[in-house]
């Protein structure tokens, strides 16, 4: 097992008080696994997400839980601690790749930018890495000179993936990471990823409201509603024996066509 979250809660702090994000989640992702989160928007998957990595805005903050990777307790270490951990342990890629990017930086200076705070390498074998990501994710490395609003949607995408795996990290989440783009690159997106979890080893966390990303992705599964999670399972098993009225009522949203 590689990270083994119990009883994550998290609230965030407004002026009438308290709004309970996440309420005593837990889960757990086994090393080399391909693990599913989904949910409507609102159920609290994203605040799971930015606990794990410890990124919660200046409201939020854990009430309890434990978020073990490798047996430390993320929850417990401090910001410079945090520091070393993401990019090199543990990585997100966002839901809007042109947020995440940096558009006043070259999309490759900022990929190289994670690798040598977190690699004691030159800048010269950070440069040859950061083409070596490109290339992976099927990016031409002539292309690291550019900035973020030259890329299409799905180059910004496979860039950001191709960030999140520039230190080789051990756990990858990818927190709606199609949404935004179009059916056919969604379906490129899905395959990458699909393809560098398989050569890699890669454990993922793949974040959705969409059901059949899940299923085309995954081989676990977790439905979170109204910040508590509902229902864990195999993917077989949650599509053609949901146990909880709200999974049974996510999957027959779907049309069947």
């Amino acid at each position: 097992m590689l990270l083994d979250v119990q009883d994550l809660t998290t609230y965030y702090e407004v002026e009438r008080g308290f709004v309970k994000a996440a309420e005593e989640v837990s889960f757990y992702v086994n090393r080399g696994e391909a693990f599913g989160l989904a949910g409507e928007s609102g159920c609290g998957k994203t605040t799971v997400a930015l606990s794990l990595m410890r990124l919660l805005p200046p409201n939020g903050r854990i009430v309890k839980g434990r978020i073990l990777l490798d047996g430390e307790d993320l929850v417990r270490k401090s910001e410079e601690e945090m520091r070393r951990i993401r990019w090199k342990r543990i990585s997100i890629v966002f839901q809007g790749a042109m947020n995440a990017l940096n558009p006043v930086f070259t999309v490759g200076s900022q990929i190289v930018e994670a690798i040598l705070t977190h690699e004691n390498v030159s800048k010269e074998e950070a440069w040859s890495r950061a083409r070596k990501l490109f290339d992976m994710v099927g990016l031409d490395p002539s292309r690291l000179r550019e900035y973020p609003h030259e890329f299409s949607g799905g180059m910004r995408q496979r860039a950001m993936i191709a960030m999140a795996l520039a230190c080789n990290p051990d756990l990858v989440i990818a927190d709606e990471p199609v949404t935004a783009l179009d059916v056919v690159v969604q379906g490129q997106v899905l395959e990458l990823m699909k393809s560098l979890q398989k050569r890699l080893g890669l454990s993922i966390i793949l974040i959705t409201h969409d059901l059949s990303v899940i299923a085309e992705t995954c081989e676990r599964a977790a439905i979170m509603y109204a910040g508590r999670l509902v229902e864990s399972a195999d993917v077989v098993t949650l599509f053609k024996r949901p146990l909880h009225p709200y999974t049974y009522g996510l999957i027959g949203a779907f049309p069947s066509i």
